[in-house]
């Protein structure tokens, strides 16, 4: 059983377009800026825990001590 020409065009037309979607969809998932923005999210979510907050302040505080220290020993 053959098939019109036209439902094949409107069929290869139809497939076109939603190729398209998924191409634009897959860029918007792979671009390099979206991967930066969700690791400042995530990075900021684990600053606002305070254990890890705090840890870095006190690993910061023993390093500029330990320049401090350095430059005048």
């Amino acid at each position: 059983m053959a098939r019109d020409p036209e439902s094949i065009q409107s069929e290869i037309e139809k497939t076109r377009d939603a190729l398209a979607d998924s191409l634009d969809a897959l860029a918007d998932r792979a671009n390099p800026k979206r991967f930066v923005d969700t690791g400042k999210q995530q990075i900021a979510v684990k600053l606002e825990d305070p254990k890890i907050r705090y840890a870095l302040i006190g690993v910061g505080a023993i390093l500029a001590l330990a320049v401090l220290k350095k430059l005048f020993s």
